[in-house]
């Protein structure tokens, strides 16, 4: 039996013994104490993407606030303040989410409005809201906004998601509305995780291979569409496509991104010896941190990496298998595919597998908003492991 079909949900239930048996043994669930792997795996990449975040920006924060720790600092808060919220968010039954979607989901579409209203202009886009002395990025509480509310809706048995009108449109029209808001600013790389962990979601809660269908062609013509109309998302598709074509103007990142893994070859040039990080690589601490592994680490740190990012992902979907209800099993599912799409698309990007677009590695990156929100996601995975049940 493929995957798919385990994991699909057969009328209201899933097979959780089914489930569980997709993974290893070890991936052990059901204890009422913290999952040490979970935490062992967040509190690795975390203090790994500190270290990086300082070989990354030293140079250029020296340049910019004649402080070469700058950004190390601002990102050593972050973290301490995104540990406190995802051992909070560990200690909270995560059932207790159900109640504060309506507030979390109209608290994001408030933030999302307020955004194109008053957010500063930077690099063309409004992504941001300035609170005093930093700023906040509500698109990245609306990607986790989007995963409880479908987790809470698929996981109502009176909602059938095969039922075209009442189960597969509402959440349909509800994630359409904020992915609309976040086009608008514009980010189109968090739109488009956002639609493939709703897919996926709707995919494994067992909604009908023709309405996904009917849903994905608007869906692949949309994001064409907004590429075509818009001349830097048009030279960054035809950049991608040959970057060293146009390598001192639209593809000098992707291409020193490049020159970056290559100069790096099996273990790489060492811990802060790189050369990119000296103002040849833009954003070489935020979206194309990556690279900089690949260039001090080498291949090897490069794959130890993305390895930690696939037995996380191996360890959420077994939290999901052994998860004491639907809801849990659904808010794991998606939480997982979250980070798991975000970190691929990510090397994707940086490899020049994919387009460019502007998301952050989880927890590896420089960035606040996208730490804290990744932290307190990875607190309600634990609390779902916490109240899940023992495998076989």
């Amino acid at each position: 039996m493929g995957i798919p079909a385990i994991l699909r949900r057969k009328n209201s239930h899933v097979d959780s013994r089914a489930w569980a048996d997709l993974f290893p043994r070890n991936l052990g669930v059901g204890s009422k104490r913290i999952d040490p792997l979970i935490v062992g795996i967040t509190l690795a990449l975390s203090l790994g993407g500190l270290v990086m975040v300082f070989s990354a920006s030293g140079v250029m924060a020296e340049n910019k606030f004649t402080n070469a720790t700058y950004y190390l600092q601002r990102q050593i808060v972050w973290m301490v303040l995104g540990f406190s919220v995802l051992l909070i968010g560990s200690l909270i039954d995560y059932r207790q989410w159900k109640q504060w979607i309506p507030m979390v989901v109209g608290g994001c579409v408030v933030g999302l409005l307020l955004v194109l209203a008053v957010g500063p202009q930077i690099n063309g886009a409004r992504r941001w809201l300035a609170l005093g002395f930093f700023s906040i990025q509500p698109t990245e509480m609306a990607k986790l906004a989007v995963v409880l509310y479908l987790a809470a809706f698929l996981s109502n048995p009176q909602r059938r998601v095969t039922d075209w009108q009442r189960g597969f449109l509402p959440p349909v029209a509800m994630v359409g509305m904020i992915c609309g808001l976040i086009v608008v600013e514009p980010d189109l790389g968090s739109t488009v995780v956002i639609g493939l962990v709703f897919v996926g979601m709707m995919y494994l809660a067992g909604a009908r291979i023709s309405h996904l269908g009917y849903l994905g062609v608007p869906m692949i013509v949309g994001v064409g569409s907004l590429i075509w109309m818009s001349p830097e998302r048009w030279e960054r598709m035809t950049t991608f496509l040959n970057p060293f074509a146009d390598r001192q103007g639209a593809g000098y990142q992707l291409v020193q991104s490049i020159l970056a893994l290559e100069n790096g070859g099996l273990f790489g040039v060492g811990l802060g010896q790189g050369k990119q990080k000296l103002m040849f690589l833009p954003e070489g601490h935020t979206d194309f941190v990556l690279a900089l592994v690949g260039e001090e680490l080498g291949l090897v740190g490069t794959c130890g990496l993305l390895a930690l990012f696939a037995i996380l992902v191996c360890k959420g979907f077994r939290v999901a298998a052994l998860a004491p209800d639907l809801f849990g099993r659904y808010l794991a599912l998606g939480i997982t595919m979250l980070l798991g799409i975000q970190a691929l698309i990510n090397a994707g990007v940086v490899s020049g597998l994919l387009p460019t677009k502007g998301l952050t590695l989880p927890l590896v990156s420089y960035g606040g908003s996208s730490l804290l929100v990744t932290m307190l996601a990875l607190g309600i995975l634990l609390s779902v492991a916490r109240q899940g049940r023992a495998g076989p």
